[in-house]
């Protein structure tokens, strides 16, 4: 048994919560300076490049990427030989987000309740995903969301028998009616199975993944793949102003389900696609 203090995650949050606001992963950034390269549209290139020099200048003066600095979604993988003390976790993880965008002078942009609208005037509480795993270590993964991208993302509750070329058309037709609203380019996560709420977990989720891994299932690789290919041939492009440019990557997660059922979630990220992972 190991112990950790929750204070430990309070103060890893914070730190995370501003990193993940001021700079990309290094897949992302590769992934956007490749894009510039390849972009075949003169104002789809013009774009990306105007896009490059915002990443830069967020790094160098310390200003955050976006405007919108997002709802905090924090992931706790937490081993099962690990004992908290000196506090109650889900508070410790609030804390830490309350202190980030306080201190880190980040925009906060939660309200209380969802139709009375007051301003917590903090950011939280953030939206806390707990899974339990073996082990000793506590891994968080603290992913900012704008709404955006977020007020673009789509469940489907297809038939069985709509199958793979169904789960085809739902991506495609969340991608098309986002459109310019999700700030591309776009990272797609997508969660395919289980059920209403596991599916759009999994599409969160899966926007964490780096965006130069696909996935170990031979055919989820390949539906990646395709569909990363079909996407960057509607044209929408950097900014939604045309272009070759519109989706980095397409990120799939999969799990089993009903036999009466084939859910899909699709959960959009902008070409901010923030978050900070850490090992406790």
């Amino acid at each position: 048994m190991r112990t950790i203090n929750v204070s430990e995650i309070t103060s890893n949050i914070k730190e995370m919560c501003i990193e993940a606001n001021h700079y990309l992963t290094e897949d992302m950034d590769a992934a956007m300076k490749k894009a510039v390269q390849t972009e075949k549209a003169p104002l789809g290139k013009q774009i990306l490049n105007q896009l490059q020099d915002n990443l830069e200048i967020a790094a160098k003066e310390m200003i955050p990427i976006c405007q919108d600095t997002g709802m905090a979604v924090v992931f706790l993988e937490v081993g099962q030989d690990v004992h908290f003390e000196g506090g109650n976790v889900q508070d410790a993880v609030n804390e830490g987000v309350r202190q980030g965008y306080t201190e880190g002078f980040l925009r906060k942009s939660v309200v209380s309740d969802p139709l009375i609208r007051e301003n917590t005037k903090d950011n939280t509480p953030a939206i806390i995903h707990f899974e339990i795993v073996p082990g000793d270590r506590v891994k968080i993964t603290v992913a900012p969301k704008g709404f955006g991208s977020e007020n673009m993302s789509r469940v489907f509750m297809l038939k069985p028998a709509d199958g793979i070329e169904g789960v085809k058309n739902a991506v495609l037709t969340a991608v098309k009616d986002a459109g310019p609203n999700a700030c591309p380019p776009m990272v797609i996560g997508v969660g395919i199975g289980g059920t209403f709420e596991k599916c759009a977990l999994m599409a969160k989720k899966a926007l964490t993944r780096e965006v130069n891994q696909r996935s170990d299932i031979p055919y989820v690789k390949e539906l990646e793949e395709e569909l990363l290919e079909t996407i960057n041939k509607l044209g929408i492009g950097p900014g939604g102003l045309g272009g070759t440019t519109t989706a980095l990557a397409v990120n799939i997660n999969t799990y089993p389900t009903h036999i009466a059922g084939l859910p899909v979630g699709i959960n959009i990220c902008c070409h901010v696609n923030r978050h900070s992972v850490r090992e406790l």
